[in-house]
């Protein structure tokens, strides 16, 4: 697997586009994530990263999209996600990315009001549109699971039924290794989406909240997730997600840190390559 960053971590510590795709390279990743909505970034930022990630021969890999309306019990709200979603899916196809990393949103009304399943209907129902539109450019759509109570992927139970239930190969799973522990999936677990998993994020954590830590500041143990991770035979990227540096003036160190911390959990299953 190649050894990625999501470029959101320099984008929310205020660093300019080609200063955080530069750094991405110099620190010896091996491809990026781009975090960007194609409705809001104008033409020349649009083609400025990729241009730079071409002149630095630095492979994207995913575009990251969160359109928690899919699940909207508004069909109008629907018909608005499902039309941006397919921008996000031709900025992948632009961008020469694999995937499209997609999360999906959560029951509302605590699901008093709105039948879960109504909703998760929704969800699959769209996805499979969504998985035909990409499926035509030739790209995939990789689903996160949330470790969120009222998410609706936040399990592998719930991931795997949700794929099965789209029956489409452009839409499958992505790996987020600090969910699976907040969420308490166990690493055996992963053998269920054999077949199903076709990107993967990594991060540390409390084991209590979201955290998005560089590995090492949290309470993971990776090497028995990742040794799943190796056997699923996944070709994609092992994509490091930083949110929210508590120092932003200090993110090139807090980068360079989860590069070094991420590359040795990799080399030392055999991961990386």
């Amino acid at each position: 697997m190649k050894l990625g960053l999501i470029n959101s971590a320099w984008v929310q510590a205020d660093q300019p586009t080609v200063f955080g795709l530069q750094k991405t390279k110099e620190l010896g990743f091996d491809s990026v994530d781009i975090f960007v909505d194609p409705l809001d970034v104008d033409v020349k930022e649009r083609r400025l990263i990729k241009d730079e990630c071409d002149r630095l021969d630095l492979p994207i890999m995913s575009i990251c999209c969160v359109a928690v309306g899919l699940v909207d019990f508004n069909p109008s709200v629907q018909r608005f996600h499902v039309e941006r979603v397919k921008r996000y899916l031709d900025l992948v196809y632009e961008y020469d990315a694999k995937n499209l990393l997609l999360v999906l949103g959560e029951y509302i009304w605590n699901q008093e009001v709105i039948p879960p399943e109504e909703q998760w209907k929704m969800g699959v129902e769209n996805c499979k549109m969504l998985g035909d539109y990409a499926a035509d450019l030739g790209v995939q759509i990789a689903l996160e699971l949330e470790p969120f109570k009222l998410s609706l992927l936040n399990s592998v139970d719930t991931m795997v039924r949700f794929i099965d239930d789209c029956s489409h190969d452009a839409v499958q799973a992505n790996i987020d290794v600090s969910h699976l522990l907040l969420a308490d999936v166990a690493p055996e677990e992963l053998r269920r989406l054999k077949g199903k998993a076709i990107h993967c994020h990594i991060s540390d954590c409390d084991g209590k909240v979201h955290g998005d830590l560089p590995p090492g500041r949290g309470v993971m143990d990776f090497e028995p997730y990742l040794q799943e991770i190796k056997a699923l035979g996944i070709d994609g990227a092992m994509s490091i997600e930083l949110e929210y540096s508590p120092e932003p003036d200090k993110i090139v160190e807090w980068v360079e840190e989860a590069y070094r911390e991420t590359d040795k959990l990799m080399q030392a299953v055999g991961l990386r390559g």
